[in-house]
Order: structure tokens, then C-alpha cells, then sequence
């Protein structure tokens, strides 16, 4: 799981060019045969780092996106349990990688001899950690 996550993962970054949150997305939908939207991609294209402001990380916004797609479509929840999943994501993703904010997780912030992609090594950790999260609560 983990060999196949970092080669899509290269893939949507190196030959498509996609952000963290429109890589954290596609990913999670093919695991989870759950199809993500154009639009939706479109609607995600600013969330590397709330526009790589440092704001909140994009692969937790990516990934909480992801969890309203999915418990809706699949589960049919309702808007309370989602928003009390999505907190509880974030309590766990901060508990795995120390914060939920791109400020922390990428201290250097974004500079413009930053190599590409430069967050990819912790974007196969954290769609692995999205997907056996989401796959508990399945």
C-alpha cells in the first residue's frame, strides 16, 4: 500500500503538477474508489498551505475535504458526525506530525529556491495515515 501510494503520489506531483490537497484527494478517492469531481479539484487548488500562506496544511484540508465527500456519498452521515470526524482527524493528524499548520510542518515556509515538491516525503506519510484513519471509521 505504502509503494503504491508514493508512486501515484509522485505521479499527480511530478507529471501533473497537482498541490498537496488535490494530490491528498485523488489519492484517498482511488484508495476508497470514491470519485473526486473536477470541480472539486478546482475547488482545492488554493489549499497548499491556505495559498502557500503557511496557513493550514493542505494535506489536512485535502484529506478533511475527503472525509465530507466520503461519509456523505457512502455512509449518508449527517453534517454534526462529519464535523466531529474532521475534529478528531485533526486532533490525530497533530498527534502524528506535530501540528496541522504548514507554519510548523514546513518551517522554511516557501521559498523560490525550494526544490519541487519539496513536502513529498510527508505526503506519502500522511495519505497513508488519512487512509487507515478514514478506513476505521468506514
Amino acid at each position: 500500500m505504502e509503494e503504491k501510494i508514493k508512486e501515484r503520489l509522485h505521479e499527480l506531483y511530478w507529471t501533473h503538477n497537482y498541490n498537496c490537497a488535490m494530490a491528498m484527494l485523488i489519492c484517498l478517492g482511488e484508495l476508497f474508489e470514491e470519485k473526486i469531481t473536477e470541480q472539486t479539484l478546482h475547488a482545492s487548488m488554493g489549499l497548499n498551505g491556505a495559498g502557500r500562506s503557511r496557513g493550514q496544511c493542505g494535506l489536512v484540508e485535502g484529506a478533511l475535504m475527503f472525509i465530507g465527500i466520503y461519509m456523505t456519498n457512502k455512509r449518508k452521515e449527517k453534517y454534526k458526525i462529519i464535523v466531529e470526524v474532521c475534529h478528531d482527524f485533526a486532533i490525530q493528524f497533530t498527534k502524528s506530525f506535530g501540528s496541522i499548520s504548514c507554519y510548523d510542518l514546513r518551517p522554511g515556509g516557501f521559498r523560490k529556491d525550494d526544490p519541487p515538491h519539496f513536502c513529498e516525503s510527508m505526503s506519502a506519510e500522511a495519505i497513508l495515515f488519512s487512509y487507515e484513519f478514514i478506513k476505521k471509521i468506514a
